[in-house]
Formats: structure tokens, C-alpha cells, sequence
């Protein structure tokens, strides 16, 4: 991927050297916590917005050493965004007629505290819907590299696509509605519409990268395959395998990995947010 020498974004908050003081939300804690942790642990829809870490009621970044590769991924991530406001600028001007107004992204290293709850490396990256905001600790990309097999500049910015997905999904009023209709649903029917919104974010990532390529010229070969690759290995049918476990529909959140890679492509051949309406699909 083409990303050296374009312009970062200013829409970044940088805690990796520093403390905080917002509030945060109260939420689910103990075990019960970490184990909503671990479902969420591979970026999609935020589960940490239900879980309290304990602690007090005010956010703070861990102290830790920021290596040449942080600050690498910090350049990159900047970059990256910056891409996603251009484009969805653009694509909510001419779809839309309206004006998009972007996240802010929290880089960290450690561990910090949002208004959804406690944020780690082990959470994985999320977007905070009450905040406007997507958290990020920069080791996730060693993380998705060495522990999912996800390699390549591409695959680690499509998480950063992802994650500001989520973000056009709460600027578009999707999200509010969503949590209304999972708040009324038995677990089951929850799930599922939680494979909803994450397959609609994945194609809005393809939608973002079909327009990076035509406005930057940034990808280069083999860049698609390290995206789907990445959707791959991160559907919840191959975690489930990969952890030894039996495979259990009823329990996806995420979505297939034929499905993820499925919707990526479409948005990616389409470029119209009109296809990515998920929530109308009879088969996903």
C-alpha cells in the first residue's frame, strides 16, 4: 500500500504517553466482563461498551515505551484516517447531499478508558458510539500479524477502515437503531443482527478502499488479497475452529469468513452504499 508522503490526519488523540480524566460508563464486570471481552476481541462492534474493568471512574493511558515500529503504525494510522475522511466527505456529499463529520481516533499502548468501557490490546480495536470515537493500540497490528496471520499494510488498514465503518454506520443513525431492536431480542436474534451491522461495516470498507484507489492510487498488488485475507481469519467460523472449537452458528456476532470477505467485495465492486444494506438481505 501506497501511504508515505499524503497528508496525516488531525483527528487524532494520542494517550500514549499521557493520562486522562473523561468518564466512563458502568457495565458488566468480573468474568462475565472478560468473557464479553473475548467476544468482542477481534474488531467489530464495540463489546467493551458493556464492561467495566473496575477501577475508578476516570480514563488513564498506561506509561510504556514507544518503540520506532509505535510510532511507525502511528504515522500509518494517521495517514489512513486522513484517506477515510476524504472519501467519505466525498461519498456522503454525492450519495448523500449531506455532510460527514469524522471520528476522532485514540491511539494508545497498554491499556486506557472510554466512555464504553476498558480498552487493551487484548480488547482489540473498537469505535465508541457515545464518544464519536475508535480506539486503537498500535500493537494490534503485531497481534494481527503474528497471531491471525494477517500480514501486510492493507490488512491493518482495512481495521482502520473498519472501525470508521462503524462510525458512518452511527452517522447514518444505524447503530442507535440497531441497539434500540437488540435491547427488545433474545440472545440469539441479538447475534444476528450484530452479524448485520458488522457485514454492512465490512462492505462500507470496501467501499472506502475502491475510492482510495481511485483518488490516492494507493494500493499496489496483492493488497485486496491481504484485505480479504484479513476478513478471513477473523470470521467467527475460523476462530472458532482455530481455538478448537466445535463451530456454533447461533453464537456469531462477526459473521462467516466467506461471508465477510463476501460483503468487503461487494462494496469494493460497487462503490454505491445502497448495496451494502444488510439489514434488507435475505441471505448473507
Amino acid at each position: 500500500m501506497k501511504w508515505q508522503g499524503r497528508r496525516g490526519s488531525s483527528n487524532i488523540e494520542d494517550r500514549r504517553r499521557r493520562g486522562g480524566g473523561a468518564r466512563r460508563a458502568g457495565g458488566i464486570g468480573g468474568v462475565a466482563g472478560v468473557l464479553v471481552l473475548l467476544a468482542g476481541w477481534y474488531f467489530g462492534v464495540d463489546t467493551s461498551q458493556f464492561v467495566d474493568l473496575g477501577g475508578g471512574g476516570f480514563e488513564a493511558s498506561s506509561s510504556a515505551e514507544i518503540t520506532p515500529a509505535d510510532e511507525r503504525a502511528a504515522q500509518f494510522v494517521s495517514v489512513t484516517l486522513a484517506d477515510t475522511e476524504e472519501v467519505w466527505s466525498d461519498i456522503f456529499q454525492r450519495q448523500l447531499g449531506q455532510t460527514y463529520q469524522p471520528p476522532i481516533l485514540v491511539l494508545f499502548k497498554g491499556q486506557t478508558q472510554s466512555a464504553c468501557g476498558g480498552a487493551s490490546a487484548a480488547t482489540g480495536p473498537f469505535y465508541c458510539p457515545p464518544e464519536r470515537k475508535a480506539y486503537l493500540d498500535t500493537d494490534f497490528f503485531t497481534t494481527l500479524e503474528q497471531r491471525l496471520g494477517a500480514e501486510g499494510d492493507f490488512a491493518a488498514a482495512y481495521v482502520v477502515a473498519h472501525e470508521v465503518a462503524h462510525h458512518v454506520q452511527n452517522e447514518l443513525g444505524i447503530l442507535g437503531q440497531v441497539n434500540q431492536l437488540r435491547a427488545q431480542m433474545s440472545e440469539a436474534d441479538s447475534n444476528a443482527m450484530s452479524v448485520r451491522v458488522e457485514l454492512q461495516a465490512d462492505c462500507f470498507s470496501g467501499i472506502w478502499a475502491r475510492a482510495a484507489q481511485q483518488r490516492f492510487g494507493s494500493l499496489e498488488r496483492g493488497d485486496i488479497a491481504e484485505a480479504m485475507n484479513a476478513a478471513a481469519q477473523i470470521g467467527d467460523d475460523t476462530l472458532q475452529r482455530n481455538a478448537g472449537q466445535a463451530v456454533r452458528p447461533h453464537t456469531f456476532t462477526h459473521g462467516t469468513s466467506e461471508q465477510r470477505q463476501r460483503w468487503f467485495a461487494r462494496g469494493l465492486e460497487s462503490g454505491d452504499l445502497s448495496i451494502c444494506d444488510t439489514f434488507a438481505a435475505t441471505r448473507l
